[in-house]
C-alpha cells in the first residue's frame, strides 16, 4: 500500500490525540457575549501549545483589537513545494440548559465509539485533524503548510475579514482546507459544495402604550404577543413553504436521503409533519428556509390578566446559493411591514448578513482529498451542500481568487452540534486524519 506509513503513524498517534480531544472540551471557550473570554484565550494558547509539540516550527497567536485570538502555525513549504492554509475553529456554542445534557457538557465522556462534549465535533476534533495529519508525516510534510485556528467562528466570524486583511500574506496559500463541515453519514465521506447564506432581524409590534386590564379591553382591543403571532404565522404558507416573496430557490442532488433517516437525525416527536416540498436534499440545501429563533414577551409564571403592549421576535432566514444577502433582507423586512395585521405597529431592526456559497467540486485540491477518503474509508466520497452557514468561505475566496477551496470536515448527522449532548465518532475522526494527511502528500506533487 502506497500509503501505508501514514496509516501506520495516525494509528500510532491516534490515542494521544484523543487525550488532547479530552483536554480542549474541558476549557469551555464559549465566545458569545456575556461569557469569559479568558477561557478563549486560554483554548487558543493550549491549541498553540498543541501545534509546537505537533512539530511546526512557527506558532503565535495572531491578535486584533475587540477580537479573541487566533492561532497560526506553519512549516515552510520546501522548495519548490505549493503551500495549504488548513482552517478550523475553537470557539464554541454556549451548552445550553444543562438539564437537557446526559452529561456535563465540558466534561468529555467516551461511550460507544463516540467523544461526548461540547465543540467534540464543532470544531475542536477538526482542530486536532489538522495537528495529526501534519504529526503523521513526521513534521516534515513534502509541501509547506499552514494553520489558523479562529476563536469567532460561533458568533459570525466578525473580525475574520480583519485578521485577512491584516495577515495577509501571512495566510496566503495555494490550496484552502476549510475544516469545519461534515460528512453524509457515518462511513460516507463528502467535500461540501454549497453553503445557504443567512440574514436575521428583529421585528417589534406594538398596539398599545401600555399594559392594560384584559377583562377591561379583551376583546376590542388586540394584544401585541396575539398580533405578532399572526405576523410570525405569515412566514410560511400551508405546506410549510417560505412565503417571503423574492427569495431564490434552486434545486439539490437527491441522494439518498430517506424521510425516517431525517426524522431520526433531527429528533422529531411522532406526528409532526415535515415542511415544504419538493425533495428533501433541495428544502435543506438549496431552498429558503425561515426559523422564530426567539421570542421577547413575559413568561408564563410572571403573566397576569393583562394585554401585552409589546412583543418582539428575533427571525433568522437562511438564503440558498445565487441569493444576495441585501435584496434577501430587503424582502424580509418588507413582508414584515406589509403583512402586520389590525394596523399594529411593526418596527424592524436588520441584523446580520451572510454570504451563501457554491464551490467548484473540480480540480487538483477536490481530487486529492477524493483520493484520500477513498484511503481512509475504502469508498468514494461524495459531493453534498449543507443547509448551514459559514460566511466567511466568501471572505477567503475574495481574498484569494485563485487558490483551490476545499470543505471537508469530521460532522455527522448524529453529531448534535449545537445541541445537547454533541459528540464525535471517534473512527470518523480517525479516518479524517488519514484522509487529510493522504491529501497532504498528494498535493505536494
Amino acid at each position: 500500500m502506497e500509503n501505508q506509513d501514514l496509516h501506520t503513524a495516525v494509528e500510532k498517534l491516534f490515542p494521544a490525540a484523543k487525550v488532547d480531544l479530552e483536554r480542549l472540551i474541558r476549557i469551555p471557550s464559549v465566545s458569545a457575549p456575556g461569557y469569559d473570554a479568558a477561557w478563549v484565550r486560554e483554548s487558543a494558547e493550549t491549541i498553540a501549545d498543541l501545534y509546537r509539540h505537533a512539530g511546526f516550527p512557527e506558532v503565535c497567536l495572531l491578535e486584533i483589537e475587540g477580537a479573541h485570538p487566533a492561532v497560526f502555525a506553519e512549516y515552510p513549504a520546501p522548495p519548490g513545494a505549493p503551500t495549504v492554509l488548513l482552517y478550523a475553529h475553537h470557539d464554541v456554542q454556549p451548552p445550553g440548559e444543562g438539564a437537557e445534557w446526559e452529561l456535563a457538557p465540558f466534561e468529555p465522556v467516551e461511550r460507544e465509539g463516540r467523544m461526548y462534549g461540547r465543540g467534540s465535533a464543532d470544531d475542536k476534533a477538526n482542530v486536532l485533524v489538522h495537528a495529526l495529519a501534519f504529526r503523521a508525516h513526521g513534521g516534515t510534510p513534502p509541501l509547506g503548510v499552514k494553520v489558523i485556528v479562529e476563536g469567532e467562528e460561533e458568533i459570525g466570524s466578525d473580525h475574520l475579514g480583519d485578521f485577512i486583511r491584516e495577515y495577509r500574506e501571512l495566510l496566503s496559500a495555494e490550496v484552502i482546507v476549510i475544516a469545519d463541515s461534515g460528512n453524509w453519514r457515518l462511513g460516507q465521506p463528502a467535500l461540501t459544495t454549497s453553503l445557504r447564506g443567512l440574514v436575521d432581524c428583529t421585528v417589534e409590534v406594538r398596539t398599545l402604550n401600555q399594559a392594560v386590564h384584559s377583562g377591561m379591553f379583551g376583546g376590542a382591543v388586540p394584544d401585541a404577543l396575539t398580533a405578532l403571532s399572526r405576523l410570525l404565522a405569515t412566514l410560511h404558507d400551508e405546506r410549510g413553504n417560505v412565503a417571503i416573496a423574492g427569495l431564490v430557490s434552486g434545486e439539490a442532488p437527491q441522494l439518498d436521503l430517506t424521510e425516517e433517516e431525517l426524522r431520526k437525525h433531527a429528533g422529531m416527536v411522532d406526528g409532526v409533519e415535515l415542511l415544504g416540498e419538493g425533495t428533501l436534499t433541495s428544502r435543506l440545501w438549496t431552498r429558503p428556509a425561515v426559523s422564530v429563533i426567539g421570542i421577547d414577551a413575559p413568561n408564563v409564571a410572571e403573566s397576569i390578566n393583562q394585554l401585552i403592549p409589546v412583543a418582539r421576535a428575533k427571525i433568522s432566514v437562511r438564503i440558498a446559493p445565487g441569493d444576495d444577502p441585501d435584496r434577501a433582507m430587503d424582502a424580509l423586512v418588507a413582508h414584515l411591514e406589509n403583512n402586520a395585521p389590525w394596523g399594529v405597529r411593526v418596527t424592524v431592526t436588520r441584523g446580520a448578513k451572510g454570504q451563501a456559497f457554491a464551490l467548484d467540486a473540480e480540480g487538483r485540491a477536490a481530487d486529492a482529498f477524493r483520493e484520500g477518503f477513498r484511503e481512509a474509508w475504502g469508498t468514494e466520497g461524495v459531493s453534498i451542500g449543507v443547509g448551514g452557514s459559514i460566511p466567511f468561505v466568501a471572505a477567503f475566496r475574495e481574498a484569494y481568487p485563485e487558490a483551490g477551496i476545499v470543505l471537508t470536515g469530521v460532522v455527522d448527522p448524529g453529531a448534535g452540534v449545537h445541541a445537547p449532548n454533541e459528540s464525535v465518532d471517534l473512527g470518523e475522526f480517525h479516518k479524517a486524519a488519514l484522509a487529510e494527511a493522504i491529501a497532504l502528500r498528494l498535493l505536494a506533487r
